[in-house]
């Protein structure tokens, strides 16, 4: 019976944990679109979420914990989209579908995507603690775009003369651009669609025997 009732309370604890984590997530996001990463305490987040002022100082230790936790939870939300469209697929399908995905992500949690794409952008900063996250980041979906290519090319779907490593850092620098527009002005969420579109076309022309 104790061994019954301490796991119940080790399941809870667990679950209160959970809530309060996504609480406190969706606080940080709120507060870093409207305010920025700068004005974003973990005093507010605590409180705001409904907790203690120190909570969050607890959970976090400090901002550059907040923001790590903040990253890594937008982007596991955005690998769980992209791993279940881009299964099984190669070449420009799993861009494309990649793409696709990507609009949908922007279309129905914009401010995650926004808060995302703030903190990217303020890791650009020489003394921000936020670099070796988002280089990770960064590498894991190179990398991935690189991995859709070379399958492509190995079951000639992607023509040979294609170097994976050129396309995937333009597509990684393109997709980067387009958020960055978006972000100056997060009202025209209408032009992501066109912007990715476009995109589609280029990854076309590069990974499609008629280029």
């Amino acid at each position: 019976m104790g061994i019954t009732m301490a796991k119940a309370l080790r399941l809870t604890q667990i679950e209160r944990k959970e809530i309060s984590d996504s609480r406190m997530l969706e606080v940080a996001i709120d507060l870093i679109v409207e305010r920025g990463a700068e004005q974003t305490t973990l005093k507010d987040v605590g409180e705001k979420a409904g907790y203690s002022r120190g909570l969050a100082g607890y959970r976090f230790g400090n901002k550059a914990g907040l923001f790590d936790f903040v990253l890594r939870s937008v982007g596991d939300e955005w690998l769980s989209e992209l791993t279940a469209v881009t299964r099984g697929t190669c070449g420009y399908q799993a861009i494309a579908a990649a793409l696709d995905a990507h609009v949908k992500f922007c279309e129905e949690a914009p401010r995650h995507v926004e808060a995302f794409y703030r903190l990217w952008f303020e890791s650009l900063t020489p003394e921000s603690q936020l670099k070796p996250v988002i280089a990770g980041i960064h590498e894991r979906r190179r990398a991935d775009v690189i991995g859709w290519i070379e399958q492509g090319i190995a079951t000639n779907v992607v023509p040979q003369s294609v170097s994976a490593q050129l396309v995937a850092d333009q597509f990684s620098a393109s997709v980067i651009g387009i958020v960055y527009h978006w972000v100056s002005d997060p009202t025209k969420l209408d032009e992501i669609r066109t912007l990715h579109d476009g995109l589609k076309q280029v990854m076309a022309l590069l990974l499609t025997e008629q280029h």
